[in-house]
């Protein structure tokens, strides 16, 4: 039996299971190794990763014919019979049974991992187009299902390895390889091979596609998100107490907080701060106001539980130190931050409140 080349994979195919690999591995690089200040690469691989996605579908529709879904349905029963012995000389050219199963798998896997990661970015970080509507609770419980699907889409991946392994000994065909040049070995004839595509039709189906969700995407990206607080402070409490050490947004602290804070400025944690009554009634009403239980950010909520032992010092709260423990002391104590609480030394948008994770850069100086 004389075996030909014929070309089963197109570039469509090809560019987008590579560009996959790559995405998928910084997504899970970024998102299991790295730390939180990653965040904005592990955004910009899912966002690619949503990219491909939509392309493949639009591809599986008017791509060639072993890019078409209808050349690979979903059959339980085919894949039983693919495993069985009577399956075990049949040749695919396509993706066999098993493999159609994985691609599925895979698509659907994936874009609950996007989805979820869409809530949880708007929820947790109050970034992306779902910030707006997301409160801090579902992103975290968003978040908690995005690991969990992440970590399925990894076993999902080993899966699919050891399928392409086998597979390839099993049918004498070295799959990876003909991944990266499109090439497969058949006996069928010419007429077997792919049919063209439409890339033209396909081309334009993604440039309708672009033109309609990257600026809708934007557009919401642009709305203000949920529960966050504005970025102006007021100028009194930035002149009264940012004179001295940095001026914390009130929605870093309860109310209670800021009540026994203004309460006691004539020892302020060992001075003397005491202010003219008017503006003291002025900024009490306004700390009172903006204190975190108004607010849903991640700081804001993890923030309100204090320690009962220094309910007054925010950096002395549960949360403040889980975030800060990898942190060693004397980084605190350099000069480049010089103190726990000179948050706008790490955090270039500590005075917003937000302390988005893109935001955080200790200065090199710190570690001398």
């Amino acid at each position: 039996m004389q075996l030909r080349q014929v070309r089963v994979w197109d570039l469509g195919v090809r560019g987008f299971h590579w560009g996959l690999v790559i995405c998928v591995a910084i997504g899970a690089v970024t998102g299991f190794l790295a730390g939180r200040d990653w965040l904005g690469i592990h955004v910009i691989a899912g966002s690619t990763i949503a990219a491909l996605l939509i392309f493949r579908l639009i591809w599986g529709w008017l791509g060639s014919r072993y890019a078409l879904f209808q050349s690979f349905p979903l059959s339980l029963r085919a894949v039983r019979h693919h495993l069985s012995p009577a399956g075990r000389g049949e040749h695919h050219l396509g993706h066999n049974p098993l493999g159609a199963v994985m691609v599925y798998a895979l698509i659907g896997v994936l874009a609950l991992i996007l989805l979820t990661g869409a809530v949880a970015l708007g929820g947790v970080v109050k970034q992306g187009p779902l910030a707006f509507l997301m409160s801090f609770a579902t992103g975290i419980q968003a978040r908690s299902l995005h690991n969990a699907l992440a970590i399925g889409l990894l076993v999902m991946i080993a899966a699919h390895l050891g399928g392409v392994v086998l597979e390839s000994w099993r049918g004498r065909q070295n799959l990876a390889r003909a991944m990266v040049t499109g090439l497969k070995e058949s006996a069928e004839a010419p007429q077997s091979a792919p049919v063209a595509g439409h890339p033209w039709i396909a081309g334009l189906a993604v440039a309708v596609a672009a033109a309609v969700l990257v600026p809708g995407t934007l557009a919401l990206n642009a709305l203000p998100g949920r529960g966050v607080p504005p970025p102006a402070l007021d100028a009194a409490y930035v002149r009264e107490c940012g004179g001295c050490h940095f001026a914390y947004p009130p929605s870093l602290a309860p109310a209670q907080t800021w009540v026994a804070v203004m309460d006691g400025l004539d020892d302020h944690f060992g001075e003397n701060a005491t202010i003219d009554s008017a503006t003291a009634t002025v900024l009490r009403g306004w700390l009172a106001d903006n204190s975190s239980e108004h607010w849903d950010t991640r700081p804001a909520v993890t923030l309100r539980t204090t320690d009962p032992a220094q309910p007054q010092r925010i950096t002395a709260a549960p949360a403040w130190t889980r975030f800060h423990r990898r942190i060693a002391e004397a980084v605190f104590k350099s000069q480049a931050v010089g103190a726990k609480g000179s948050c706008g030394a790490c955090h270039h948008d500590a005075s917003t409140g937000r302390f988005d994770p893109q935001q955080i850069a200790i200065p090199a100086k710190a570690f001398q």
